[in-house]
């Protein structure tokens, strides 16, 4: 039996699980200015992802990844979203 597959699906979505929370917290506390950090996150893991050996680990490394570019358009959906009055307005918005 090959459990690669699984390990990855499982993965990704502990990944994308992971982001949801992040993305909401940098957008609170920072922001739409904290889009370079996933920018950043996104190019580091990237960069590990074509170093690394292990083709699961080099997966997984890409996921998350990508994971951090889309990031950064969830960052500017979640102010529109502070603006509509879903979620609260936090200090790192510009009063």
């Amino acid at each position: 039996m090959n459990f690669t597959g699984i390990i990855v699906g499982l993965a990704t979505f502990l990944v994308i699980g992971f982001f949801h929370p992040i993305v909401v917290k940098a957008e609170y506390y920072l922001g739409t200015k904290s889009w370079w950090m996933f920018l950043v996150a996104g190019i580091v893991f990237c960069g590990l992802s074509l170093w690394v050996e292990n083709l699961v680990a080099s997966t997984i490394l890409g996921v998350t990844a990508f994971s951090s570019f889309w990031s950064i358009l969830e960052v500017i959906h979640q102010k529109r979203r502070v603006d509509k009055g879903w979620f609260p307005e936090g200090p790192g918005h510009n009063k």
